[in-house]
């Protein structure tokens, strides 16, 4: 991997995206490289949580490679769109917690990878944005259909028409981002997040994410089935008999993963 470091400590991944020369920006062979890491964590049973960050401490992800992008043509767009769409996709489907440290610009494409993960933490220092219109084109990493399933319509029609780059305390109070840090305290707050997300039941968590994700592309009596059918499928597990014996026992549940 020329583009994209993988770290593993004590059951937690941490993908750096490193191209600071370049500000992290998101080309064809660093998507292609994320994408080769998701999927071997998806199938790494060791692994249980996910951090997204990026290296050094001006950048996130600034957004797409517009170098590569400014010689595209049309079906040759449509494709590198989907090659994102399709690694953000698996980031967001995968069957484990996922976060994103954002250490500072989170534009374009760096906004949207971001949006395909569980939780946001963001640094002070912190920047987001969607600032493709002003280059003539519109956000085709998921921006469209992310940022306003997080923020609502009329705020996301206002990020992307208008291109203003917002703070993190602006992100979090618009539901775009979760918690705010300071830089120093940024990548323990996420992996002390993750560490308390795995004392829990993987069983209801990956249930419960997936529930999360799906629900909201039915309408609501489909997603309430969807919600009990999983609700239902706990109970063929050594997850919930253990933890509502320890419940009723008054200690901590040994969860298994099974």
């Amino acid at each position: 991997m020329e583009n994209v470091i993988l770290k593993e400590e004590n059951g937690i991944a941490e993908i750096i995206i490193n191209r600071p020369k370049a500000l992290n920006a998101l080309n064809s062979e660093t998507l292609k490289e994320l994408g080769s890491i998701i999927d071997d964590i998806h199938v790494n049973d060791n692994i249980k949580a996910v951090i997204i960050t990026g290296s050094g401490e001006k950048s996130f992800v600034a957004g797409a490679d517009i170098a590569q992008m400014s010689k595209l043509n049309s079906i040759e767009a449509t494709k590198f769109s989907r090659l994102a769409q399709n690694v953000f996709s698996r980031i967001e489907n995968l069957p484990k917690l996922v976060i994103a440290a954002v250490n500072g610009f989170a534009l374009g494409g760096g906004c949207e990878l971001a949006m395909a993960c569980d939780i946001r933490f963001a640094s002070k220092k912190a920047k987001f944005g969607q600032p493709e219109v002003n280059l003539g084109i519109l956000p085709s990493f998921g921006g469209t259909q992310r940022l306003p399933r997080l923020v609502g319509k009329g705020i996301a029609k206002e990020l992307i028409f208008s291109t203003d780059m917002i703070s993190a305390n602006e992100a979090y109070r618009i539901g775009l981002a979760n918690k705010v840090y300071e830089p120093e305290e940024l990548l323990t707050k996420a992996k002390e997040f993750a560490q308390k997300v795995m004392t829990k039941s993987p069983v209801g968590v990956r249930l419960a994410k997936a529930s999360i994700n799906n629900g909201l592309d039915v309408d609501l009596e489909a997603g309430l089935k969807y919600e009990a059918n999983s609700f239902g499928l706990c109970f063929s597990t050594e997850d919930q008999k253990e933890g509502m014996k320890a419940f009723l026992e008054k200690r901590k549940a040994n969860f298994k993963d099974c």
